[in-house]
């Protein structure tokens, strides 16, 4: 038997074909969607059409991983009424602002939905479209995430759309630890009642398509990974593609008050609190553009630079921030002499920061009670030997970096795998080899980094 995982990212539309039995690949496929912070969500159907074309028709079922947060509005119809809220647009700064002060400040928030919320998560955009655009608010008949609306697209319209606990955690109007929607928070944002989807099980069969393939619950992004890389408890995932994640499975909620960890929920039952950063490899493309090179001659720059890039330090906020909650931020470059300016510091001190970045990343789990033993390294910017090499220094414990491969589909297809199998745990599928990076740890470059990113906290 055959199943197709499909990871609805920011950047574009991944499809995976395997076999149910091992995970083994024997087709895949990639279409793009196009750069912003909104999206017309029919873009993503014709880029999963064109990606999923002489491969869906093959699954005997098909599930769909997709990036988290983002605002599919529908109304009575089933018509989508604007273009979907993207997780990394932070216009609804002010509304996560005033969200938490009017519902009890961020403890009440932590301890009933797991999580702070902040311009990323859904229900804040709920409240902007309330405020900015009250048409469109009151045309509102159901709020969908990204994976719940291709998933319903893909099946009979006439059912009723269905979601996963997962993907539902990062709501702001779920709650991980009862699993059960909180629909008066997201009434309170929307201004009226809305219309959500229904809560599968991790394992269950939600529809099928008019082929008759089955379709699983599916997931968001970060929770299709961790299935696909079969992550156990006490491992750490750092994911450094267009958002920076770490994460770790959990046996238990997290509800973190500062807001930094998000206490969201698994694919398995399980939790996965996680911290993310808007920041994270469009850094590196950035900086590589400012040197007049690309992705093969950054790290090259950066490897023939000294740790600590003699004293050359950048902030990477350069769209404004999650992870610490700065939504106005942008870039800093600190420390510039006349004979440190070379481009070799610039594309090291660009690398340092996004692993300074995901490093306070790390220390936010720690902070509750995730300690780190190992870092596995995945994402597009996991391919880079610069990264690879410094992130061990900079994190301090050995990094594992698995084989090149597409995690979030992989674990979009083993989700599919268990719906068709009933079983009560996911198959077992191999993951590819891996290759371990150790280093000596360089304190100085985190210190260098801190002092930076605190001298700026009231920038934005």
């Amino acid at each position: 038997m055959l199943v197709a995982g499909v990871d609805s990212s920011t950047q574009s539309t991944k499809v995976l074909l395997c076999q149910a039995d091992d995970g083994t690949i024997v087709g895949q496929a990639t279409a793009p969607h196009p750069d912003g912070t909104e999206c017309d969500p029919e873009l993503w159907w014709q880029a999963l059409a064109k990606a999923g074309d002489g491969l869906l028709g093959r699954a005997d079922a098909i599930g769909v991983a997709a990036q988290q947060h983002g605002m599919v509005v529908v109304d009575q119809a089933g018509q989508v009424i604007r273009p979907a809220l993207l997780w990394n647009d932070v216009r609804s700064a002010p509304q996560a602002a005033a969200l938490i002060a009017e519902m009890g400040g961020p403890g009440h928030w932590a301890r009933l939905t797991g999580s702070v919320p902040t311009a990323s998560f859904t229900v804040t955009k709920l409240r902007w479209l309330a405020e900015h655009e009250p048409d469109a608010a009151a045309r509102t008949a159901r709020v969908m995430l990204p994976h719940d609306w291709l998933t319903w697209r893909l099946g009979d319209q006439a059912d009723e759309p269905a979601t996963d606990r997962g993907d539902a955690s990062g709501t702001g109007y779920f709650s991980p630890a009862a699993g059960r929607w909180l629909p008066e928070m997201a009434e309170a944002a929307l201004g009226k009642p809305a219309g959500l989807p229904r809560l599968a099980a991790p394992a269950e069969i939600v529809a099928r398509t008019a082929g008759g393939a089955a379709l699983s619950a599916g997931t968001g992004d970060n929770m299709g990974a961790a299935l696909g890389l079969g992550l156990g408890l006490g491992e750490v995932v750092v994911s450094i593609g267009t958002s920076g994640t770490a994460y770790a499975v959990a046996a238990e909620p997290a509800a973190d008050e500062s807001g930094a960890v998000a206490g969201f929920a698994d694919a398995t039952g399980r939790f996965l609190p996680l911290v993310a950063t808007i920041n994270a490899a469009r850094v590196l493309t950035v900086t590589a553009r400012m040197l007049g090179t690309d992705a093969d001659g950054l790290p090259r720059l950066a490897l023939a630079a000294p740790p600590g890039a003699q004293g050359l330090v950048l902030l990477p906020y350069l769209d404004g921030e999650r992870s610490p909650n700065r939504p106005g931020a942008n870039g800093v470059l600190r420390g510039m002499t006349s004979a440190n300016t070379t481009q070799e510091n610039l594309a090291r001190a660009a690398v340092e920061a996004v692993l300074c970045s995901l490093a306070d990343a790390i220390d936010n789990l720690a902070d509750c009670g995730i300690a780190a033993r190992r870092v596995i390294l995945i994402g597009g910017a996991a391919r880079s030997q610069a990264v690879r090499r410094i992130a061990p220094a900079v994190f301090g414990v050995p990094v594992m970096v698995p084989a090149p491969a597409e995690s979030v589909a992989l674990g979009a297809a083993r989700q599919a795998a268990w719906a068709l199998s009933t079983a009560a745990e996911p198959p077992a599928w191999p993951l590819a080899g891996t290759a371990e990076y150790t280093a000596e740890p360089t304190p100085q470059v985190r210190t260098q980094y801190a002092s930076l990113r605190d001298a700026t906290a009231g920038w934005g």
